[in-house]
């Protein structure tokens, strides 16, 4: 396991949010920071930039000490990582909750966040009982591939009831039209449109939604916004992998259905909006 922790100054008097972040499968910890691109960088540099993310997120949850780990493997796969590790979600729950006990002084909220490395997520829903109510927000960035309705419903479900504060934030894109070197991308149920739509199909036995729909989105939200699918449709059959993180997604991911949303001055799936925070190095 390969964490790295990106720190705020820490302000006791603020609240703490600890964001678990799993790294994309194939990437590196570096390349999923980001940073300004110079002749003869990896193109991976530019993809996601989780580092500028969290900035531009400082700036706009200023009464918040936002703390960012990335969470890596050597074989640069959860999936190959969890199938390689005996009692990999016991293993994943004793990271979150070891890092998380570093920070007990300043009573942190929990969120477990990923683009395409969902297995993380799932391993540590696998290892616990019940989701516990420090865990405060769930987000999957075209992640969700590992969801099984048997294993993770009814978790979801009870801890989504559990609390106002519990959010489930999923960004997915139809990626079962989508042909690459002759073959279909995913199988027709395991890539993440099939997933995000059966997740959410089950949840709607449990939680009311309301559906809009357009030429770019198919959206399912709670009329409290505290549970959001946002399915971006592909007509052309594009590869939207990592637009979902790169178009604001990471951002949104946390601020969606917050106090902040409104005021942060972005749109998911729009202009990147935190360009001015992307470091030199």
């Amino acid at each position: 396991m390969i964490i790295k922790i990106d720190l705020p100054v820490m302000d006791p008097a603020k609240s703490t949010t600890l964001v678990f972040f799993a790294l994309p499968n194939g990437n590196s910890i570096e390349w999923t920071e980001g940073k300004k691109m110079v002749a003869g960088d990896d193109w991976h540099y530019d993809i996601q930039h989780i580092g500028a993310q969290t900035r531009y997120l400082r700036q706009v949850m200023k009464d918040q000490n936002l703390v960012t780990v990335y969470l890596a493997n050597r074989l640069k796969s959860w999936p190959a990582w969890k199938r390689q590790t005996p009692n990999g979600p016991a293993e994943i729950r004793r990271i979150v909750d070891s890092v998380t006990g570093m920070f007990t002084a300043y009573q942190p909220s929990v969120v477990l966040n990923s683009h395409s490395g969902g297995s993380f997520i799932f391993g540590y829903i696998d290892a616990v009982k019940t989701i516990p109510d420090i865990v405060e927000r769930i987000c999957f960035i075209d992640s969700d591939y590992g969801y099984e309705d048997s294993m993770h419903t009814g978790k979801l479900v009870q801890w989504l009831s559990a609390s106002e504060k519990h959010h489930l934030n999923v960004l997915a894109y139809n990626d079962s039209v989508v042909i690459y070197n002759g073959k279909p991308l995913v199988s027709p149920t395991g890539g993440t449109w099939y997933r995000s739509k059966l997740m959410q199909q089950r949840l709607s036995n449990s939680f009311r939604f309301e559906h809009s729909a357009d030429t770019a989105f198919s959206r399912f939200i709670s009329p409290d916004k505290r549970i959001v699918f946002l399915l971006k449709e592909n007509p052309e059959g594009k590869i939207y992998h990592t637009e979902q993180v790169a178009r604001n997604g990471f951002i949104h991911t946390l601020l969606s259905g917050t106090k902040y949303e409104k005021k942060a001055g972005y749109s998911y799936w729009g202009n990147r909006v935190y360009d001015a925070f992307i470091s030199d190095k």
